[in-house]
């Protein structure tokens, strides 16, 4: 026969089993598809991060605004709804961290080369660790691409977006991006852009081409210009409580699978934007416009006096030193 200690213990062992075996949950909320770099990005870190934990820490990828819309996520990650996201860095203005806007300034990134200079270095380190005062963990800076422009009408010239309503994200350069342009910003959530665009309650958008074709833009625009003018990227963040309190081993464990898939994420970019482009140009109901060398100077002309008017609000020392670092030039 048992004694009461004997079965204190053994109830106690398989308690903590039972403990043991339960795994940590990470829901990561985000709001494009499954088939972009950011959502390849996510599957990756899935991956990687079950494998590295051991089975310690599950990953719960939801993809397409399924928890929550962009407007919404930010919120949810800081009460503690979801535990991870990759939000675009225009996000975090509103949150009060407009140091995060420059990455929104119209041609301040030559090419990729130029924009790792800032994500993998020190400028792009002092950003993440910003987030901290905002109950925010920053872990990477993930890529999607440099984005084009797409209406349905022509945008070969600055002047061709004169009164053309042009959906962006809730970013104050992005609103003074299009006012440069004569154009008339329209804030949208990502998820709603595509009947916007199909029932004319905005002209036109920009993105980079992954974004535009997994959710069917290009069937609701005659025309895009391969303009390259500006850049989409994310931020991978944690809620800062949640990740502290983590053990060690197991955190480790996660920021090498992060590091891993912010090099697997950024790696595809590029090529999953070029695919993407070849797509659509394939199916045929958008006409992509190669800019000439004169076309690209009309719009350089209309938007780099952005970076000066928008110095004041996001610092314009920040300013000058990406300048500086990228080759910008203003």
């Amino acid at each position: 026969m048992r004694t009461a200690a004997a079965v204190a213990v053994s109830a106690s062992f398989l308690a903590s089993a039972a403990s043991a075996a339960d795994p940590i949950i990470i829901k990561f909320s985000h709001v494009v598809a499954p088939d972009t770099p950011k959502g390849k990005g996510a599957d990756k870190f899935k991956e990687l991060a079950e494998k590295y934990t051991s089975g310690a820490v599950k990953i719960e990828v939801y993809p397409n605004s399924q928890l929550y819309k962009d407007k919404e996520e930010l919120e949810a990650l800081q009460l503690g709804a979801v535990q991870m996201l990759a939000p675009s860095l225009a996000k975090f203005g509103p949150l009060g961290l407009k140091d995060f806007e420059v990455f929104d300034l119209p041609y301040i990134f030559p090419d990729y080369e130029g924009l790792h200079k800032i994500t993998y270095g020190p400028i792009g380190k002092e950003l993440l660790d910003k987030l901290g005062e905002k109950g925010i963990q920053g872990l990477a800076f993930w890529d999607n691409g440099f984005k084009i422009m797409s209406a349905n009408s022509p945008l070969h010239t600055a002047d061709d977006f004169l009164g053309l309503k042009m959906r962006i994200q809730s970013s104050k350069v992005l609103e003074a991006e299009m006012n440069a342009l004569g154009a008339v910003p329209q804030v949208l959530a990502f998820s709603e852009v595509y009947q916007a665009l199909q029932t004319g309650v905005v002209d036109g958008t920009e993105n980079p081409p992954s974004n535009m074709y997994t959710q069917k833009m290009h069937e609701v625009q005659k025309h895009a210009t391969i303009s390259n003018h500006g850049y989409l990227g994310y931020a991978v963040i944690v809620n800062k409580k949640f990740w502290d309190e983590l053990p060690a081993d197991v955190r480790g464990n996660l920021e090498k699978a992060m590091t891993e898939a912010t090099e697997y994420a950024n790696g595809i970019a590029k090529q999953e934007n070029e695919k993407a482009l070849d797509a659509m140009k394939a199916v045929g109901k958008t006409e992509f416009h190669e800019m000439t060398a004169d076309e690209r100077e009309s719009w350089r002309k209309a938007l780099l006096p952005v970076h000066d008017e928008m110095g004041e609000r996001i610092g314009a020392e920040l300013v000058k030193r990406v300048q500086q670092e990228t080759g910008a030039v203003n």
